[in-house]
């Protein structure tokens, strides 16, 4: 007997600052890791790959564009916002 199968997803803060010490260089770098990221799950089984909106933050402040990103390079991954903080 088998019941419903579950779902797993990932939510990926995504968040980036020029501050000493940061290991992602640039807000490119951190839209290209989260591509990145959304692929490796994909290819684990994951089935959602969610990003949050930072309102304030220039490099998030419009997801659209980094979720289409997402969706050219993989093939049947859940995507979309997960958080939208208004402040």
């Amino acid at each position: 007997m088998s019941g419903p199968r579950k779902r797993i997803g990932f939510l990926s803060f995504g968040h980036w600052q020029a501050v000493p010490g940061s290991r992602t260089r640039s807000a490119a770098e951190a839209h290209l890791q989260t591509v990145e990221l959304a692929v490796a799950a994909e290819e684990l089984g994951l089935d959602g790959a969610f990003v949050r909106v930072h309102h304030f933050a220039r490099q998030l402040a419009s997801p659209f564009p980094l979720l289409a990103a997402i969706a050219a390079s993989t093939r049947r991954i859940e995507m979309g916002t997960a958080v939208v903080d208004m402040r």
